[in-house]
C-alpha cells in the first residue's frame, strides 16, 4: 500500500478519547475529546492518529472498526467501573463512564483476537487488566500511603520504573539495569493481575507499572503517560513499527488507496 505509488503510507493507529462537555465558542454541547499530546505522540512516532470516541458497540462493530487500522492506543481518563470486577466503588472512586468502558472493551477484545498490535495508557491498561479478568486498587494511597503518584489535580508525579530485562518492553527503551523517570497520574493500579498479562515494570513500591500480553505480538499496557514526554517517543515509535508489520503480514489488506 502507498500514498504517492513510492512511498509507503503511514500506519493509522486508532486512538479512544473523552466524550466530555466542552465549549467552543457559543457552544456547549458533549464533544469528542483528546489531549493533542496523544496525537502528537503518535505522528511523532510516524503514525496517523484516528479518533475513536465512545460509542454503541458490539463485537462486529468493533472488529470492523479495527479491520481498517493498524493499530490502537487505549488513552488515559477516568475511572473504570468497579461492577466490572465485582466491586462496590470506594469513595474516591469516578462516577461509573459506562459508555466508554463498553466501548474500549470491545475494542481490547478484538484487538487480541484479531491480533492488532495495542498500547494501553493509564486508564487503558486498567481497563486491559480488568477486561481481560483481572481486578484494580480503586484507591492506591490506602494501600501505600502516599499521594506521589497523583499529587495534586492537573500535577503529574514523577516515578522511576524498573523494566523486567528482556522483555518487549525493554527492548524498546533499552533500558538495562537503570529506571525509567516517567510522568504519573493514578490514584487507582492494577491489583490482580490478569491471565496471560505479564508484569514488566514495578515501581520502588510494588506497584504495578507496566504489563505485557503473551499471546500477541505486541500488547503492551503502562501505568504511567509517556505521551507526556515529547523528548522520548521510543514506545510510541514500537507501536507504530509494529502496526506497520501488521498491515503489511495480515491475510486481508484494505484496499489501494
Amino acid at each position: 500500500m502507498a500514498s504517492n505509488g513510492s512511498e509507503p503510507a503511514a500506519p493509522l493507529i486508532g486512538v479512544t478519547t473523552y466524550l466530555e462537555q466542552s465549549q467552543t465558542g457559543v457552544w456547549d454541547v458533549r464533544a469528542s475529546f483528546l489531549p493533542k499530546v496523544y496525537i502528537d505522540a503518535v505522528t511523532d512516532a510516524g503514525g496517523v492518529a484516528v479518533l475513536l470516541p465512545p460509542q454503541p458497540v458490539s463485537p462486529d462493530i468493533a472488529r470492523g472498526v479495527l479491520g481498517a487500522l493498524d493499530g490502537l492506543i487505549v488513552s488515559g481518563g477516568a475511572d473504570v467501573d468497579p461492577a466490572r470486577y465485582g466491586q462496590s466503588p470506594h469513595e474516591r472512586t469516578g462516577a461509573p463512564r459506562t459508555d466508554r468502558d463498553d466501548w474500549e472493551d470491545a475494542l481490547i477484545t478484538a484487538a487480541v483476537e484479531l491480533e492488532l498490535p495495542f498500547l494501553g495508557i493509564c486508564r487503558g491498561v486498567q481497563l486491559l487488566n480488568v477486561a481481560l479478568g483481572g481486578t484494580l486498587v480503586q484507591h492506591l494511597p490506602d494501600v501505600i500511603g502516599t499521594e506521589a503518584y497523583q499529587p495534586a489535580p492537573a500535577v503529574f508525579g514523577e516515578q522511576q520504573v524498573s523494566i523486567e530485562p528482556g522483555s518487549r518492553l525493554g527492548a524498546l527503551l533499552g533500558q538495562g539495569d537503570a529506571p525509567l523517570p516517567v510522568h504519573v497520574y493514578h490514584h487507582q493500579a492494577l491489583d490482580e493481575v490478569a491471565p496471560g498479562l505479564t508484569v514488566t515494570g514495578r515501581t520502588a513500591d510494588g506497584v504495578v507499572e507496566a504489563v505485557e500480553l503473551d499471546s500477541v505480538p505486541f500488547g503492551v499496557g503502562v501505568q504511567w503517560h509517556p505521551e507526556e514526554n515529547a523528548a522520548d517517543r521510543r514506545l510510541f515509535a514500537g507501536l507504530v513499527d509494529a502496526a506497520r508489520i501488521h498491515r503489511e503480514t495480515r491475510t486481508h489488506p484494505r484496499s489501494q488507496s
